[in-house]
């Protein structure tokens, strides 16, 4: 993926708002951060202290209900539902920074911990959820809804809070809840297994080699002083040369490695990870999820799990997911099979004789890139030195919607690499961004945008920024060079960055409504929008300058760029889309099912037609979107959202304006809205018409 959001264990604790209420005691939790903008202060927090400060946070949450449950008055919008909204802000604050970190700065302590408290914090979710006195109340206030006079946001939050009790179970019948809240408990603990054992997997396994066996595979300068400084920073790497499977090193070995043997090791290294039979084998945990996912889905009243999770989303049924992606993957399919017919040509002429196998892939593609378009990625990195696009995604935002970033060292840091900015809208800071562009053993691979703190008001009115954290695992900059990075990376600052523009810009009264916090097919629409400001010539000129020169990217490199957009986009979306239809096809079914592997998959892959030059983007045991992430049944949002995303820059593009200030001014209202207007509504007031396929299409070269 290419994003994330917050995820903290029990998407109920979502609801909970701020509402300090903190003991004086050592633990830094239950005192005054006294930081600026109130930002945890990480420097004093310990390992030690999350455990006290999650069970305090469960109490004084548990308290706040009983207080609503038992307030003597009828139930009213401020009494049960703001109460509601309000409760749980020590837990809520708690969780943020523990789950944050354990995504970016893990540990056995912090593994541990997580191991302790997620199947708490589902306890303590359902307690909520399934609390009948508390959703008696909740449905008294919802009943009376058309008599309330509520104004603002308050209709969107009480429909929003009916609904979240009803998708968790508050309407299942008595004899079932206890194996519902037996289900939510070991989901919360296996998910996390899944995540640690890809983590565990990925950092356990490496290509090593000497100053001998690098010679002659084609490996560029770039590669191998960042492959040395990583065998010289592990202490227990006994050669010169180290290759991880984390993509800054995993992907760029695979497209230059001349020596197929090493391109076959390092493929079925990644593709191999937890494996049946393997040390971090996830396989009985997949059997397990799917089939308790199905099941607490039929409690509820759905068919399958796909059916409850695609209720609450803009597709609403899993039928339309289908359609839009079987849509997509006939022309895809069709182009990738042109593409498998070029490199195994291409193959013929290396080992006769031999078939293109999926190893074999992305070297024959950027081979033929370079031939047929003259790129060659390291002419291209020099013009992408990081701190260069990620000025350019500023310029953007500056450009767009007037907002500037200045850096303050001096703010409170969660790791030495983070880079802390205060954001402004003119005068007034309006929101804190962390970037933290490098991999470490402690941190999961991908890219992903999340928060310690969501925008919001408080109950004196007073705005509360939020506090942004935009992750990223880009090669370390070397001894003689920056962190260059190249086109697909420069895209990915750019869709993280979109993610975070979308929390920063929330101007929202309730927390639980504000920023990213939208159905999941939605979320991933102001992330990818932003890739098209990226990749557009006007603002590659602007941002793409040469490291060492400061020269601006030249207009034939552009034009070369440009030209080879659609290049590779059959293994590119077949890849995906293929990942897509996996994640639905496990979570489509609708009575228990024995989910042997790797039989699932291949009969998933074999149904669509799948070459085996390709497999899916992310194979079953270390799909950690779906099986970890918060994606299940809904990864396919990647490609839902990608039409609304090029469809909305379409109308940018049709103005003749990429900055247009009234489109500019009624997106800023799109994204700045959160969750308190239907979504899809907001897209149709900015567009003016439903959206179209057809700008996704043609810029993907599927039409």
């Amino acid at each position: 993926m290419k994003k994330n959001l917050l995820i903290i264990g029990c998407a109920a604790l979502l609801l909970t708002t701020a509402c300090k209420n903190k003991q004086s005691m050592d633990n830094p939790f239950f005192g005054e951060w006294n930081t600026p903008y109130n930002i945890p202060d990480f420097e004093k927090i310990k390992p030690e202290h999350y455990m006290p400060a999650f069970e305090e946070g469960m109490k004084q949450q548990k308290a706040e209900i009983d207080a609503i449950v038992n307030n003597p008055e009828a139930p009213t919008f401020e009494n049960t539902i703001e109460a509601l909204e309000q409760s749980g802000a020590l837990l809520n604050e708690v969780s943020a920074v523990f789950f944050n970190l354990s995504e970016c700065i893990n540990s056995k302590e912090m593994e541990k911990i997580a191991e302790e408290v997620s199947p708490k914090l589902a306890a303590h979710g359902d307690d909520i959820m399934l609390n009948a006195k508390l959703f008696e109340r909740v449905k008294a206030v919802y009943d009376q809804r058309e008599s309330l006079g509520l104004t603002g946001e308050q209709p969107r939050l009480l429909e929003e809070t009916y609904k979240n009790f009803v998708r968790n179970g508050a309407n299942i019948p008595a004899d079932k809840q206890d194996r519902f809240r037996e289900i939510n408990s070991l989901l919360s603990s296996l998910t996390l297994r899944f995540g640690n054992n890809v983590l565990k997997a990925t950092n356990d396994i490496s290509l090593t080699l000497n100053e001998e066996q690098v010679k002659n595979l084609g490996l560029t300068d770039g590669q191998l002083a960042a492959a040395k400084e990583a065998a010289e920073a592990d202490t227990s790497c006994k050669e010169a040369y180290k290759f991880t499977l984390h993509m800054p090193s995993w992907e760029p070995f695979m497209q230059n490695c001349n020596d197929r043997e090493m391109r076959k090791l390092m493929w079925e290294n990644y593709a191999f990870r937890c494996i049946p039979g393997s040390k971090y084998d996830n396989s009985a945990i997949i059997d397990s999820i799917v089939n308790l996912r199905l099941e607490r889905a039929q409690i509820l009243g759905f068919e399958s799990h796909a059916a409850y999770t695609l209720d609450d989303c803009l597709a609403k049924t899993p039928e339309a997911v289908y359609k839009c992606l079987m849509d997509l993957w006939t022309p895809a399919l069709k182009k990738a099979k042109q593409e498998r017919d070029e490199y195994q040509k291409m193959l013929e002429k290396d080992h006769p004789g031999e078939k293109l196998q999926p190893w074999d892939w992305r070297y024959y593609c950027e081979k033929l890139r370079a031939e047929r378009y003259s790129l060659d990625e390291e002419v291209i990195r020099p013009y992408f030195p990081l701190e260069r696009v990620r000025q350019g995604a500023f310029d953007v935002a500056n450009k767009l919607y007037g907002i500037t970033f200045r850096e303050n060292d001096d703010l409170p840091k969660y790791h030495p690499e983070a880079i802390s900015y205060e954001v402004l809208d003119g005068d007034n800071v309006i929101a804190i961004l962390y970037m933290d562009f490098f991999p470490r053993e402690s941190k999961r691979s991908g890219a992903w945008m999340t928060n310690f703190r969501e925008q919001y008001e408080d109950k004196d009115g007073n705005n509360v920024i939020p506090i942004i954290s935009m992750v990223c695992n880009f090669s370390k900059p070397t001894k003689d060079k920056p962190s260059l990075l190249n086109f697909d990376e420069s895209e990915t600052l750019f869709h993280e960055f979109g993610h975070c523009l979308h929390g920063m810009l929330s101007q929202c009264h309730y927390r639980s409504l504000s920023g990213t916090n939208v159905p999941r097919d939605f979320v991933e629409m102001p992330s990818q929008v932003m890739e098209n400001w990226c990749r557009h010539p006007q603002v590659m000129k602007e941002y793409a300058k040469h490291y060492l020169t400061g020269e601006a990217i030249p207009d034939s490199l552009i034009t070369k760029i440009a030209a080879a957009a659609t290049y590779g986009q059959g293994f590119i979306n077949t890849e995906l889309l293929a990942a897509s239809l996996l994640d639905m096809d496990y979570h489509s079914i609708t009575k228990p099912t024995k989910i042997v592997l790797p039989d699932f998959e291949d009969q998933a892959m074999a149904k669509i037609g799948l070459i085996p030059e390709i497999i899916s983007r992310y194979k079953s045991p270390y799909f950690q979107h779906i099986f970890s992430g918060g994606y299940s049944a809904g990864y396919y949002s990647y490609t839902w959202t990608a039409i609304l995303d090029a469809d909305a820059f379409e109308a940018f593009r049709e103005s003749g304006d990429l900055y247009n200030p009234e489109l500019a001014k009624k997106f800023r209202f799109l994204l700045s809205h959160g969750n308190t207007i239907d979504p899809m509504k907001m897209y149709i007031d900015f567009r003016g018409k439903e959206p179209s396929v057809e700008p996704l299409k043609r810029n993907r070269g599927l039409n």
